[in-house]
């Protein structure tokens, strides 16, 4: 299936990852999130999840040689795994010929693992990692991080991103699972290993560009197209199963509420590039945004027009330039979407002093 929108391909493929790798991707590949089957016994239809660990692990690394011979020089990999691999994940990177960056902390928020002669466990690995020496993109994200109680002094511009991600809610814990989760008729979570958008909002934010491509090649419900669509990425995700297929394909159109990322912009607010990482013209952009706003039934907003365009159909009046902005500004929304705001404001008062 593929989902165009302007310049933005989303291609969601039915298919075993490594016979896809095989025939090879028609398009560069600039970034991946690699979160794999864990080789843990659950029971999957289409995959053995219980292998000895060096068939298992084999074939990971030649999962990650062919990701790297389609990735562009400079682009990066996320490799989500257990803390207890982490010995095997330096070693079949290093093997595969990427080159080390992070190892990053996500530590949940709600779920610790109890154990009888070692610490309780309440995070999950991630690894960053790159085709060469250095990224060929990593933008430095800056979020509004809570204030400590120990902390004595609050931040009026935030704090830069470090390797220990505390702030974003797995979706693996049952009730905390919230309205994110996936859930079928009777209210039972559809995957139990869900990924956040939150998770894949950073990701694809610190290491990609809008139009470049990001791939998935064990895609699930869909996080990563999903995201990457709303961040106006290309994206390929690829995923064995057809019932999680139609699963994406029904997540992508429309974006659902619960996975609308525009909630996540203020806390990034203070990141200097973000209008350029994250650009708010994008017709996803809109969609949460208008349904707010009082439109003519006649207006429309159309997949080929500009971000100026769109603005101009889905704001026909002044007061709906005013409501819009006011909420704007008291929701600390980016100060190019707010400038482009007083533009169109400035656009309608005009237009109305033709017409007198």
């Amino acid at each position: 299936m593929s989902n165009e929108s302007g310049k933005v391909t989303i291609e969601i493929l039915e298919g075993d990852c490594l016979r896809y790798l095989r025939k090879g991707i028609k398009k560069e590949v600039h970034l991946t999130f690699l979160d794999p089957p864990f080789n843990q016994g659950k029971d999957y239809k289409y995959f053995d999840d219980e292998q000895h660990p060096k068939i298992y692990w084999g074939w990971l690394k030649r999962v990650l040689r062919y990701i790297l011979k389609f990735t562009v020089d400079g682009g990066s990999i996320y490799f989500m795994q257990r803390e207890k691999n982490v010995d095997w994940m330096m070693k079949v990177l290093k093997e595969a010929g990427w080159t080390f960056q992070n190892l990053i902390i996500w530590r949940k928020l709600t779920s610790a693992i109890p154990c009888n002669f070692r610490f309780s466990k309440q995070h999950q690995v991630i690894i960053f990692a790159t085709k060469g020496e250095k990224p060929r993109i990593f933008n430095r994200l800056r979020i509004d991080y809570p204030i400590k109680p120990w902390h004595k002094y609050g931040r009026s511009n935030g704090i830069y991103v470090p390797d220990v991600w505390d702030d974003i809610r797995e979706l693996t814990s049952g009730y905390f699972a919230g309205n994110e989760a996936l859930r079928d008729e009777k209210g039972k979570r559809i995957h139990e290993q869900q990924s956040p958008v939150a998770l894949l909002l950073r990701i694809i934010l610190s290491s990609s560009m809008p139009g470049d491509v990001v791939f998935d090649p064990f895609a699930g419900t869909g996080t990563t197209p999903v995201v990457a669509y709303q961040l106006r990425r290309n994206a390929i995700g690829l995923e064995i199963d057809p019932f999680y297929i139609d699963i994406i394909n029904k997540r992508l159109k429309p974006i659902r509420d619960a996975d609308d990322i525009s909630k996540y912009r203020n806390y990034y607010r203070f990141t200097p590039n973000l209008d350029e990482i994250w650009p708010i013209e994008g017709l996803e952009r809109f969609i949460p945004i208008l349904k707010s706003v009082n439109m003519s039934p006649k207006a429309k907003i159309s997949e080929g027009k500009s971000g100026w365009e769109k603005l101009k159909l889905a704001l026909p009046t002044v007061d709906a330039v005013e409501e819009r902005l006011k909420f704007a500004k008291e929701k600390n929304l980016s100060s190019g979407y707010i400038n482009a705001l007083e533009r169109l404001k400035v656009y309608r008062i005009k237009e109305i002093q033709k017409k007198t």
